[in-house]
């Protein structure tokens, strides 16, 4: 009996939809059984409610369903912070209080998938010290990357190339990382479908579904849509905006085509 494949589509409503979005809508959509929808608005500095609305009004009107109720991230917080507990209690997260300037100060530091490579500052900082910094300082919380590829003995190099990633925002409990890592677990997806920008993860998402006894889904990348001139789409981009294509009379099978599927 065949396995049914299940995938997600999981925008984040910090803008319009654009025509890449579709795109990657449409192929996670005729990839899976079931293709589920999720909003990933932890970014409470970017995300907004009206946004996410038009999220789902944009695809309604274009025709794309999903499958079961929609998750909205925020909805979910406690859940973020009970994984991140579980690393801490294993010694495999430490507090962090670097800002983005400390990081970039500190100057030879390494180029990663994500930018510098965090230099771990403040890994070693004694735990009298650090309860002390906590009580007093904003902090986010950074995943020990050498003790966590230790603890699973994986023997491939992927994961280290981000350093001792943020699994914990200053602002928010939870990151990119860990939050849709665990929704692709809890939702029982199969299948992830993302651009191939997204590649580099892979590994490392991985990392984490091992240190949380998480099923392994498959990944397919595909190509990044791009413009008459090879620039990639992004939300800056007015002139793909579904609201923009649907305001100049542009017809649902119009867009659709534009978006890579006629």
């Amino acid at each position: 009996m065949a396995m049914t494949v299940i995938t997600r589509f999981a925008p984040s409503p910090t803008g319009h939809l654009h025509l890449g979005h579709i795109h990657a809508a449409l192929v996670a959509r005729r990839a899976g059984d079931l293709m589920l929808l999720r909003l990933e608005d932890i970014d409470t500095q970017r995300c907004r409610p009206d946004y996410a609305e038009a999220i789902l009004d944009d695809l309604r009107w274009l025709g794309i369903d999903w499958d079961g109720p929609v998750l909205v991230q925020t909805d979910h917080l406690p859940l973020y912070r009970a994984a991140l507990n579980q690393l801490i209690a294993r010694g495999l997260a430490y507090p962090c209080f670097c800002s983005r300037a400390d990081i970039e100060a500190a100057g030879a530091a390494p180029h990663g998938p994500e930018g510098p490579v965090y230099p771990g500052t403040c890994r070693h900082l004694a735990p009298a010290l650090r309860i002390e910094r906590m009580a007093r300082e904003r902090h986010c919380w950074r995943l020990d990357m050498s003790k966590s590829l230790a603890t699973t003995q994986r023997q491939d190099g992927g994961p280290s190339a981000f350093g001792d990633i943020v699994i914990e925002r200053r602002d928010t409990p939870g990151s990119y990382h860990l939050c849709s890592v665990h929704d692709d677990a809890m939702q029982g997806v199969t299948l992830v479908t993302r651009a191939y920008d997204l590649a580099p993860a892979e590994p490392l998402h991985r990392l984490l579904q091992d240190l949380f006894g998480w099923p392994h889904p498959n990944y397919r990348h595909f190509p990044l849509l791009t413009d008459a001139y090879g620039k990639r789409l992004s939300k800056r981009d007015n002139a793909s905006s579904i609201r923009a294509l649907r305001a100049a009379g542009h017809p649902p099978e119009a867009i659709r085509a534009m978006a890579g599927f006629p």
